[in-house]
């Protein structure tokens, strides 16, 4: 019988966690440590607590345990440019990793960050209750911003290369750039060109500065990197100067030749090539393309697009769980970081293997 079914016409009691401490022949204690993920529950009790909870379809009540221990189980979340691919998944994976560790996301976006605009998000934050936020601070705007304010309750950023004082979790993107510039470079392209993100962006500061050093230590020849601004549009502009470069240079040979190149992102790729296959190129028989996020849609680029992906997941789980840890544990170094590595995912826009 499922737990909405009835009983003599009415409805059936909603399962307690005593109902599965006594299911699973433990204590209300080991019940409320295994919902909280404590670690200190053996491994074969917590598979019997979690069978129990299964089979009872219990559901933690959230504003009963708030009453109890006067917190609201609730994050902040402070986002800019939620339109964009990686906002938008970063946004996401807070989202669901919040609710993993048994807390709810309430999330701000911004169109700009500035220090007026992050108060006003945090003290909205605070006024709903939760009890600390995770910031994305993508750009030196936001850094800025975020060093003006005094902060109510524990911060933890994703994406902040800065050296304030807050915990944060980023991805290497320096050693993405240089995953997709070293692959570019051992297919045998004496250099590779680089269609950079917006200088004020940190990640496209990142990729630019991972992409130069590789070709610096390659020993070979850095060229201009043109600027775009994410999107396809800006990448289509890009390719269309890339491919003047080709024609002009299909007469004399020369070191820094346009064969390959390193777009700091899927969706400006996805105008390059389209630029360049209007000028008749070919990809990669003419000219390699290599990204960065690895887009749902990148795969089913023509060609499919080599490109660097991103854990965003990952880098939720890690943005959060320092946030609880900082919670739960009375509060940990302010100079806490983790980095997550990406990982380079080959397709046919590099390779004609």
């Amino acid at each position: 019988m499922s737990s909405t079914a009835q009983t003599h016409g009415r409805p059936r009691r909603a399962p307690t966690m005593a109902d599965v401490a006594q299911r699973a022949g433990v204590s209300h204690q080991t019940v409320s440590r295994v919902l909280s993920n404590h670690p200190n529950v053996r491994d074969t009790t917590r598979a019997e607590v979690q069978r129990a909870i299964d089979e009872l379809g219990y559901r933690r009540n959230s504003s009963a345990r708030a009453l109890v221990t006067r917190r609201t189980l609730t994050l902040g979340v402070v986002a800019c440019n939620p339109t964009l691919f990686g906002p938008a998944s970063m946004l996401f994976g807070l989202e669901e990793a919040a609710r993993d560790e048994g807390y709810m996301a309430s999330a701000v976006t911004l169109r700009r960050y500035t220090a007026k605009a992050l108060e006003e998000a945090i003290d909205h934050l605070s006024e709903w209750g939760v009890e600390g936020i995770v910031v994305i601070v993508p750009h030196r705007e936001a850094v800025a911003a975020l060093a003006e304010l005094r902060l109510p309750f524990p911060v933890v950023t994703v994406e902040g290369g800065h050296t304030l004082p807050i915990p944060g979790v980023s991805v290497d993107q320096e050693l993405g750039a240089r995953l997709a510039t070293g692959h570019l470079l051992g297919a045998g392209h004496r250099t590779v060109w680089h269609v950079a993100g917006p200088p004020d962006w940190l990640e496209a500061e990142a990729r630019v500065k991972g992409w130069r050093e590789t070709l610096e230590e390659a020993g070979a020849e850095v060229p201009p990197p043109l600027v775009g601004d994410w999107t396809p549009l800006s990448g289509y502009r890009a390719g269309q100067e890339l491919a003047g470069r080709v024609a002009a240079g299909s007469a004399r040979r020369s070191a820094a030749d346009v064969t390959a190149v390193f777009v700091a992102n899927d969706q400006m790729a996805l105008g390059v090539l389209r630029a360049f296959r209007e000028a008749g190129l070919s990809v990669p028989g003419q000219v390699a393309i290599a990204g960065f996020d690895d887009i749902p849609e990148a795969e089913f680029f023509a060609p499919p697009l080599t490109t660097v992906r991103q854990d965003f997941a990952a880098v939720g789980q890690a943005s959060i769980r320092l946030l609880v840890d900082r919670l739960e544990a009375g509060g940990l170094p302010d100079d806490e970081r983790v980095v997550i590595e990406p990982r380079l995912i080959v397709r046919r826009s590099s390779t004609l293997t």
